[in-house]
């Protein structure tokens, strides 16, 4: 196999293996968003929120209403995923020293 192809070949599977919020990441229009910082973020991520917690941290990228909207609520479960989610926010701030939780 040529080294184009190689090459080829290895950003296609670092694509295919991108969690939900590296992508989210990486398709946001944050001037800061970059494939290194937003695999770091993906990292921390998979370090502190679970699968199902990381699809709905997706959304905050999408509309940063509803990041508001689960901060302002008051039912456990909500209260109970935005610690979570502060905890992963914490963790990214010092694994990739950029606030990853700004929607």
């Amino acid at each position: 196999m040529s080294c184009s192809a190689l090459l080829i070949a290895s950003l296609m599977a670092g694509a295919a293996f991108a969690g939900p919020i590296e992508r989210a990441c990486n398709k946001s229009d944050r001037k800061a968003a970059n494939r290194v910082l937003c695999d770091c973020i993906q990292r921390a991520a998979d370090s502190t929120l679970s699968n199902r917690d990381q699809r709905r941290a997706v959304g905050f990228f999408k509309n940063p209403e509803k990041a508001h909207k689960v901060w302002m609520s008051k039912t456990r479960g909500d209260d109970a995923f935005w610690d979570r989610y502060k905890a992963f926010g914490s963790t990214a701030e010092a694994m990739c020293g950029a606030p990853a939780t700004e929607p």
